[in-house]
């Protein structure tokens, strides 16, 4: 049966299941849409862009914002750039090609109190507005009483599974349909007008000539190489007219005169001026015959070819063979940060000619992509948890260096980066890269064991950008290290590339060695050493969380080692003593918990420790705690929402769980009896807030159900991030809890309506953060698919019943998988995936193979 699902005004269609209701309200070919309208477009923000090569946001409006392309974000940067349309023979015929303004935009926010200059927030827009989208597109529509056309706004740049270069191109589109609406023929005329955002004080800056469009530029200085960067704006019509510079005045002389153009109809076509020009104007003067349609591609490409980012301490000589030295030679890299397409291409025009002849080709892959991830009969809510937060890829948050090599920050802060290095513990969730692009995703996998990686296996959780070698200065994070090791495990299976494993598992075993020697140099099977983690502070004593990652990296390492025909026996002994230790010692007879120890350990006090950490410095009152309850920022008897996270690690990549199943379950079905959250109206926090605050659900981090809670437990506890509740969600589907699993997906995706928060950008430390990518889990989770490229094997454990159609993504290609009454058929849409035998449910099974 249909079903139309309505959130107050956003509306959510299940095309797949339908008959009752207008599935044809909104013509796409997806198995579902979510349609926002009115105080629910408020913040909507849709990245458009390359991965690694910034973006640009189409907001639910239609307006454009978020304009981040010199690589780092830049959130509150909203151009004055507008399309519109005149209309002749209509009064008010002339609008800005966007929906009312939100109420948000015009008081409280940065400058508001300034009135709104330099914006094009007090022009004539449509009155009626709706937004949604089928990732990487973004569709707006447009109407107006005054004008006899609708319009349909659709945003997008290249996403293409395997083509990690055409989905890394800084590029975007914006494609204008008018549909007349009237009983006569009209005659119009588009235009899309900004002003030079490219310009930057303190060197020179123009507008050039782009055939059908201009240049938007900001020459280098003699001291910032940095500032050079080009923006283009053209169309593929040929009669198409351009303004190269505004009017040139004072106050708001330039925007006046443009408006005025655009108001009476007329087309200013001014050639480029030497000296800066304030904007720019295109115009495409189009008819359209009653009940026709008329189409507008814009191009829009960018191209910033240097950068002033410089991150992370270097290694202490070029020649030094200590082990503060990485284990591999070092290569030249430029002196500051370098985007991968300038190595590609050489200057903004090699760009867009590249974008301009491929734009077909690129579209109809992405169309591709898109059409098969969503041909799916898989839960709303996860097709809607997953899509979304594929934007992630698309935003500053993801970085991309002049020899193709991945590196990330762990999101957005408003101008920088925020928290760099492809930090460990935090990738350590995300699931989306190393199925979508999977040999982008071992190159974070060669910079931590080969780069930021010593002689004596010490990892540094943040890699240096340029990607270089560093000083070893700092803890390692055992989460994010022992971690890395479940990951090689991952990436070679879903590679299939043994002579890759061959080359890393040296580097592996020293990292593992390292872990075992800092962490668990008794060999007890535990990490009772103080072990930093993704909390930024020091467990002390033996952890569920922790462990769990010791036993699902002692597990992966035995795997791999055995691949290899290496010895691995005292591993074996060590998992067998993690196990034993995690389901008798740490185990409370409902949940997994922490052994807090301090005392009697090789590593020194708590206080000499938090002397060289940061902000958790051991004060008189601090220390009166310390005696009394131990070191500050532990959870003890808590009930931690990643308290086996290292099992969902050792699910995802493709392994059994190291620990007993009962157990594990146990411990998820206590995290969603006592840490999700209908309501957090009564809940303390007095961390960070919002995330979830008042009448918002979540599963909050930790709580203490049965007492014991420290009076200061670790920071963070208090609050709830989607990172971890799909994570928790995703493990409560493998362990056979679907609908458990699912109530938390769709209380993390109330949170983000819209209406208070971007649905496409859920935040944690930043927007864009890297850790919700544990979304993409939901969907090997509720199926069980998972393609094995090493033994050409494809794995289906379904938890939702003999029959259902998801979305495959390979090292080699992407498709749909469908089960039909347990009978599995592979369709492989695009690229080649060899799969030589299937086992459902784990039985060997026959198939039909579609290509």
């Amino acid at each position: 049966m249909k079903k139309i699902l309505a959130l107050g005004a956003i509306t959510l269609f299940s095309l797949s299941s339908c008959q009752n209701q207008k599935a044809n309200a909104i013509q796409q070919q997806s198995e579902y849409i979510k349609e926002y309208k009115g105080d629910y477009l408020n913040r909507i923000a849709f990245p458009i862009g390359g991965m690694g090569a910034g973006m640009f946001c189409l907001e639910g409006t239609g307006a454009i914002s978020n304009m981040s392309v010199r690589h780092q974000p830049n959130i509150f940067n909203e151009p004055c750039m507008f399309a519109a349309v005149h209309v002749k023979g209509y009064e008010n015929g002339s609008k800005v090609l966007e929906g009312p303004v939100p109420d948000r935009k015009k008081f409280g926010g940065p400058e508001s109190a300034l009135g709104g200059p330099l914006t094009s927030w007090g022009l004539p827009r449509f009155e009626n507005v709706s937004f949604s989208s089928r990732f990487p597109f973004a569709t707006v529509r447009l109407s107006d009483k005054d004008v006899p056309l609708d319009v349909e706004l659709k945003g997008w740049s290249p996403f293409i599974p395997t083509d990690q270069d055409n989905s890394s191109l800084p590029v975007g589109a914006l494609e204008y349909t008018f549909t007349n609406t009237s009983d006569r023929d009209i005659e119009a005329i588009f235009s899309y007008n900004t002003r030079n955002f490219m310009a930057m004080n303190g060197a020179p800056q123009s507008i050039r000539s782009i055939k059908n469009g201009f240049i938007l530029s900001q020459a280098a200085s003699d001291k910032d190489k940095h500032l050079k960067g080009d923006f283009a704006i053209y169309t593929d019509i040929d009669n198409t007219k351009v303004n190269h510079c505004w009017f040139r005045g004072g106050w708001w002389d330039p925007l006046t005169m443009a408006w005025n153009a655009i108001a009476d109809g007329n087309i200013v076509e001014n050639a480029p001026m030497q000296g800066e020009a304030p904007g720019a104007s295109l115009y495409v003067p189009f008819k359209v015959k009653a009940g026709d349609t008329y189409s507008i591609r814009l191009h829009m490409a960018w191209y910033v070819p240097d950068s002033d980012i410089r991150i992370g301490a270097d290694a202490i000589t070029e020649n030094d063979k200590s082990s503060e030295c990485p284990t591999v030679t070092k290569t030249e890299t430029p002196q500051n940060y370098r985007p991968w397409y300038s190595t590609r291409f050489s200057s903004i025009d090699e760009v867009a000619t590249y974008w301009s002849s491929q734009y077909d080709n690129l579209k109809n892959k992405t169309e591709l992509f898109t059409n098969t991830f969503y041909d799916t009969t898989l839960p709303a809510e996860v097709i809607d948890a997953v899509s979304s937060n594929l934007s992630i890829l698309k935003s500053p948050t993801v970085m991309r260096q002049h020899d193709g090599r991945l590196w990330n920050y762990e999101g957005c802060g408003d101008t920088w980066g925020s928290c760099h290095g492809s930090c460990t513990h935090v990738w350590n969730y995300a699931q989306a890269i190393p199925h979508l692009f999977p040999a982008m995703e071992r190159t974070l996998r060669e910079s931590e064991f080969f780069i930021s990686q010593n002689k004596e296996g010490h990892q540094m959780f943040r890699t240096n950008i340029p990607i270089r070698a560093a000083k070893h200065d700092f803890h390692a994070a055992a989460d994010g290290q022992l971690g890395g090791i479940i990951k090689i495990y991952r990436d070679w299976r879903i590679s299939g590339n043994t002579d890759w494993l061959r080359m890393m598992y040296p580097h592996v075993k020293q990292s593992l060695d390292y872990c075992i020697n800092t962490w668990d140099p008794r060999r007890v099977g535990a990490l009772e050493e103080p072990h930093h983690n993704t909390y930024d502070i020091e467990f002390w004593g033996a952890d569920g969380m922790c462990t769990s990652f010791y036993a699902g990296a002692l597990h992966s390492f035995i795997k791999l080692g055995q691949a290899l025909n290496e010895d691995v026996s005292q591993y074996e002994s060590l998992l067998a003593k993690s196990k034993d230790y995690m389901e008798n010692k740490l185990y409370d007879g409902e949940y997994f918990i922490q052994n807090i120890q301090w005392q009697g350990l090789k590593s020194p006090d708590p206080i000499a420790i938090a002397e060289k950490n940061w902000n958790s410095d051991y004060s008189e009152e601090a220390r009166a705690i310390l005696l009394k309850e131990g070191p500050k920022y532990q959870y003890g008897k808590g009930c931690l929402s990643d308290g086996i996270i290292g099992c969902w690690m050792s699910l995802v990549a493709g392994m059994d769980e190291p620990i007993d199943k009962v157990k594990v379950k146990s411990h998820l079905n206590s995290i969603y009896k006592y840490n999700l959250r209908r309501d957090l109206s009564d809940h303390a926090n007095p961390q960070r807030p919002t995330y979830g605050l008042g009448k918002d659900g979540g599963v909050l981090l930790c709580t203490w159900p049965k007492g014991g809670k420290l009076s200061l437990p670790f920071v963070y506890s208090d609050e709830v991030w989607t990172g971890i509740e799909y994570q928790v969600a995703s493990h409560l589907i493998f362990e056979g809890e679907v609908e458990k699993g699912l109530d938390i997906v769709r209380t993390v995706r109330k949170r983000y309506d819209g209406k208070v928060r971007n649905p496409y950008n859920e935040y944690e430390c930043g927007g864009w953060y890297a850790r919700a990518l544990s979304s993409y889990s939901l969907l090997q989770a509720l199926t069980g698919v998972r393609y094995d490229a090493v033994d050409k094997t494809l794995y289906i454990d379904s938890k939702i019943g003999d029959s259902f159609k998801t979305f495959l993504s390979t090292n080699t290609g992407f498709g749909t998988i469908e089960l039909q009454k347990g009978k599995p058929v592979i369709s492989v849409v695009f690229g080649k995936v060899d799969v030589r035998s299937c086992v459902v449910s784990g039985n060997q099974t026959s198939f039909e193979y579609q290509n």
